[in-house]
């Protein structure tokens, strides 16, 4: 994954989201929309997240440290978490509270229906700018792993990349149901169908958070690599000299570039603690050079004999 590609995704979704959140809450009065003040409440929970995620880039790229030793790649997966967790309390909440008040008739009232018709324009290009973005990203880094572009978004652990897609699409969505609602509206006279868009994009939000929310958990309590992953680095490990078997291998995330490794490899009978020294560190290269997200190997032999030395040896191999 590339960082500054993933920094350049969440500040044009940020932008987009700050300049979306004013406009609609104004065009939302003005017009006595509550599909649209729904759409003001997600773009402000998006615009909060956006944040998060910013501060996530920022502080998981902290270098490792004595109470640290592998880094805070993790934090990019609780900063998501918080955005889950503002995506379900500040949109949809709101959007489902609000919607569910102009149902049953409590709604406001304004006849300014133009310029939320206007504001959802304005929406869909600057939504439709950041989705752009986020897809360009996502197209940008399959050509590097040969996959299409679903399967490329469903195997990443880049959770703040996600979220960004997520987000944006989730907004794209959003317009269509407020504009849906407001057109209802105009045509039938009744608030109920505004009321009923402000309810979707509410339970809209609430798919969302809970998608993100669980990417995120999985990733926190430490995800292992993809089974292609996994599969590359067992086919690696193998096929360096001196090694005749792969008893167990252990792979976990610590962020969405960095990947620990711990595996028990049989080593062959007649090797020598210096040549398991040698063993090891080809392993380590290999794996480095097969998955650049490799960041740490931790190998434990399973001779049947294990010669002097060699268990200390193998297992302080690591980068």
């Amino acid at each position: 994954m590339s960082r500054s590609e993933t920094t350049k995704t969440v500040l044009v979704a940020g932008a987009a989201n700050l300049i979306l959140a004013i406009t609609k809450l104004i065009a939302g009065l003005l017009a006595g929309s509550s599909a649209m003040l729904a759409e003001s409440a997600h773009s402000v929970a998006d615009t909060l997240n956006q944040g998060f995620l910013f501060t996530s880039l920022q502080r998981s790229e902290r270098p490792p440290d004595r109470r640290h030793p592998f880094g805070y790649g993790n934090e990019r997966y609780f900063w998501s978490l918080l955005a889950a967790f503002g995506i379900f309390v500040a949109g949809a909440g709101f959007s489902i509270f609000e919607g569910i008040l102009t149902m049953t008739g409590h709604g406001g009232t304004g006849t300014t229906v133009w310029l939320a018709y206007a504001v959802l324009a304005l929406g869909a290009l600057l939504e439709g700018t950041s989705w752009i973005r986020a897809f360009y990203q996502a197209h940008k880094e399959t050509r590097d792993n040969g996959r299409d572009i679903v399967d490329h978004v469903r195997r990443s652990p880049d959770v703040t990349f996600k979220t960004a897609l997520f987000e944006d699409t989730a907004a794209m969505i959003g317009l269509a149901l407020a504009a849906g609602g407001l057109a209802l509206r105009q045509i039938t006279g009744s608030e109920f169908w505004d009321g009923l868009a402000s309810v979707l994009i509410g339970l809209l939000l609430v798919v969302l958070a809970f998608g993100i929310g669980r990417e995120s958990m999985g990733l926190l309590i430490g995800q292992a690599a993809d089974p292609a992953a996994q599969r590359d680095i067992r086919a690696e490990i193998l096929r360096t000299p001196g090694v005749t078997g792969v008893d167990e291998l252990l792979t976990m995330h610590f962020g969405p570039d960095q990947i620990l490794v711990a595996a028990k490899v049989n080593f062959s009978d007649d090797i020598s603690a210096d040549q398991a020294e040698d063993v090891a560190g080809e392993i380590d290269r290999r794996l480095r050079e097969r998955l650049p997200i490799v960041r740490h190997v931790f190998l434990d032999p399973t001779q049947r004999t294990v010669p002097q030395g060699i268990d200390r040896v193998i297992k302080n191999s690591s980068g």
